[in-house]
């Protein structure tokens, strides 16, 4: 006699798909997508390169950059934010250990505050940054 799904509700019927003649399947398949899925996530995770600064950085605007950093009131900004002189927030040994980070973090502030930058506006930030700052090969 076949049982009703009837009733059963979200809670009841987990089991469903690991019953009957398609369990081993089912379970074989949900095992080879998971195993295929981590596989892919550790190739990916440990083939990935750091973008060098002298690629994501070579064509850069450094004097647009310079311009940029003043124009915003960077430092003015960090100050409020971390107090001091506002050079607490760059820690070249901190979290920023790779060019593409400090992209990024340039980045963040662009969208933080809204200051509508284009990317190679941000690229300049984060070249002049470079320069003074971190100093990544």
């Amino acid at each position: 006699m076949r049982q009703s799904r009837v009733g059963l509700g979200f809670a009841g019927a987990w089991w469903l798909p690991f019953a009957g003649p398609f369990a081993l399947p089912f379970a074989l398949t949900f095992a080879l997508t998971f195993a295929l899925a981590l596989a892919l996530t550790f190739a990916l995770t440990f083939t990935a390169r750091a973008q060098p600064a002298k690629e994501l950085f070579h064509d850069a605007d450094l004097a647009l950059g310079d311009r940029l950093v003043k124009e915003l009131a960077c430092a003015e900004c960090h100050v409020r934010k971390f107090g001091g002189d506002g050079s607490s927030i760059y820690r070249p040994t901190g979290r920023i250990n790779a060019p593409g980070f400090l992209r990024g973090m340039v980045e963040q502030c662009n969208m933080e505050l809204n200051l509508g930058l284009f990317p190679e506006e941000v690229t300049a930030i984060a070249a002049v940054l470079n320069r003074d700052h971190y100093r990544f090969k």
